[in-house]
């Protein structure tokens, strides 16, 4: 089956909260997957906040072109889950 992302939020310095089409949603921390060129302006707190849904590869982005495979990001470990009063706010697509 292939996964894909369908909604993303930042919801920290290196922290995303994902949603997939096949209903998993989970909060993810990149901060020990920034290595490399094109991931280098994701280390900086305020570039990895421009992160969004591309609709054509159905994954989080960059506006530098950096992005994860749906599939890595289905795989990783899941934070521990946030507050009972946090809300899940969607960034809009590119």
């Amino acid at each position: 089956m292939i996964i894909h992302v369908t909604e993303v939020a930042v919801v920290g310095d290196f922290s995303l909260e994902l949603a997939f089409d096949d209903s998993t949603r989970k909060r993810v921390n990149l901060r020990q997957e920034l290595y490399g060129p094109v991931f280098e302006p994701l280390r900086d707190p305020n570039y990895f906040a421009k992160a969004r849904l591309d609709p054509d590869s159905r994954t989080v982005a960059w506006p530098n072109g950096a992005d994860f495979a749906p599939d890595f990001l289905y795989g990783m470990d899941p934070e521990p889950t946030p507050p009972a009063d946090y809300e899940f706010e969607p960034a809009l697509a590119k």
